[in-house]
């Protein structure tokens, strides 16, 4: 075999190489990403614990709620956009249109059923 020949010794030592150092950037980046701190964002890395919601329901502080028994509410109509909700990564109350976890669960939320159109 010529020393041009892909199963020369000398290219299969330069794809080995090219594999671990590509293998040890990952790595790097991959930790670099998971150790990342953003206020507000969960890590997408990691496996989130399941998010609780508290709300003001007929002027009475209600909760925790699961995401699906929040789906349930809003489906209800007992949870609005003008509803008060706090979560752990909040501050403090905001109203429902103001939080994107709760947004995303009135996005999906069916609209409501017209036998009539």
């Amino acid at each position: 075999m010529d020393n041009y020949s892909f199963f020369s010794i000398d290219r299969l030592v330069e794809f080995g190489m090219g594999m671990a150092v590509a293998q040890q950037m990952i790595k790097t980046m991959n930790q670099s990403m998971i150790s990342m701190y953003v206020p507000g964002a969960t890590n997408q890395m990691e496996k989130s614990q399941q998010q609780f919601f508290y709300a003001i329901i007929e002027t009475k502080q209600a909760g925790p709620f699961s995401e699906q028994e929040l789906a349930r509410l809003i489906a209800e109509k007992k949870i609005v956009k003008e509803t008060y909700v706090w979560m752990p990564s909040l501050s403090s109350w905001k109203m429902a249109d103001q939080v994107p976890e709760v947004l995303k669960l009135v996005a999906l939320a069916p609209p409501p059923f017209n036998p009539n159109p």
